[in-house]
């Protein structure tokens, strides 16, 4: 689940990786399982927030999909769903969407539904992106939407400031 938020833009800092040992604490209104054997699935509604390690998300619904015991599939919605989480180089990262589709064993986030990506890098926009957090791919728009990339420039040292002219003391 903490892959989840590794969906970036044109950065190489991955999710905090510490975080998928981290255990995952989920809070909703209510909840309804249905699980048979390892498989199965959980609906959360209504306020559901979700932390590991530094990853947070929120949403007002999240539909959890177990397979042979493991998390399968992670379906999150909401006006907007929302998720911030801390970077292996310790930078912020947040994303938000309408929906946002995790398959763990594709490594594939698909965000929906005006999404946007921001770190300090930059931000991604549009309708539908479609991100591998195993390869770092990203494919956004080709859907007949546009789609908004802003990238920052690389941050450097400030230029030095002149010195400032220094009175003349004595007599000339």
């Amino acid at each position: 689940m903490a892959v989840l938020s590794a969906l970036l833009l044109p950065t190489a800092a991955l999710a905090k990786s510490s975080d998928r040992s981290q255990p995952m604490t989920i809070d909703a209104a209510r909840n309804e399982c249905s699980m048979v054997g390892d498989d199965g699935k959980c609906h959360f509604a209504g306020d559901v927030v979700i932390v590991q390690g530094t990853l947070e998300i929120q949403a007002d619904t999240a539909d959890v999909f177990q397979k042979n015991g493991e998390i399968d599939r992670v379906v999150l919605t909401g006006k907007q769903a929302t998720l911030k989480q801390e970077m292996d180089d310790g930078s912020p990262m947040h994303a938000q969407a309408d929906n946002m589709d995790y398959k763990v064993g594709t490594d594939t986030i698909v965000l929906t539904g005006n999404y946007k990506v921001q770190s300090q890098r930059g931000t991604n926009a549009g309708q539908r992106m479609v991100y591998n957090t195993r390869t770092g791919d990203m494919q956004s728009g080709g859907d007949g939407t546009r789609v908004r990339t802003v990238i920052q420039p690389k941050s450097t040292a400030p230029a030095a400031k002149p010195a400032a002219a220094q009175p003349k003391q004595g007599g000339n």
